[in-house]
């Protein structure tokens, strides 16, 4: 795969309040910024990369600060790596993080079996958990323009997710269907 185009964003805030800087970090975060340096942040220069920035200016615009946009164009191979490892190393962590995810669901389902909860408010309470990790797992595939080798692991994590809730679900409907008789 080639190496995808990058923006670079320098933001500068006043320190107070503090509320504005935080605001400006989570935003850039959430759409998949990785710092670089203090201040310097680095996206790629996608669509959602450079509404990003737009929306990190705007931000930081409403507390008091400037936000400078570049394209950034490494010029050797070692400050190529160094941009795509820091990148590729924050992807890793947020798919090491929904493994984590999906296996505490798929232990949630187990302990449910093993205690014999089987109400439909459980299983939708569960439905909602697996909402939840299929929204961030999409979230997930558009921030790694990369496609880190854990996304694959990931998706199986999903499908397992999904097989425990259905064989949970169906334990539900049968113990609703016997009550109900």
């Amino acid at each position: 795969m080639s190496s995808p185009a990058w923006l670079m964003l320098i933001v500068q805030l006043p320190a107070q309040p503090s509320r504005h800087r935080v605001a400006v970090w989570r935003d850039l975060r959430r759409n998949g910024a990785v710092p670089l340096a203090p201040g310097a942040w680095v996206l790629p220069a996608t669509a959602a990369g450079r509404a990003a920035v737009d929306q990190a200016r705007a931000l930081t615009a409403k507390g008091g600060g400037t936000a400078s946009a570049f394209a950034l164009d490494p010029q050797d191979r070692e400050s190529a790596d160094a941009v795509a490892e820091a990148f590729s190393r924050a992807r890793e962590e947020e798919w090491a993080e929904f493994r984590s995810e999906c296996a505490k669901f798929r232990a949630e389902i187990a302990k449910e079996i093993a205690i014999e909860k089987f109400t439909l408010a459980e299983l939708d309470e569960e439905e909602q958990s697996l909402a939840r990790l299929r929204r961030w797992r999409r979230d997930l595939m558009k921030r790694d323009v990369l496609r880190s080798l854990s996304a694959e692991a990931a998706a199986d994590d999903l499908k397992l997710c999904e097989s425990d809730l259905e064989a949970y679900a169906e334990r539900v409907y049968e113990a609703v269907r016997v009550e109900g008789v």
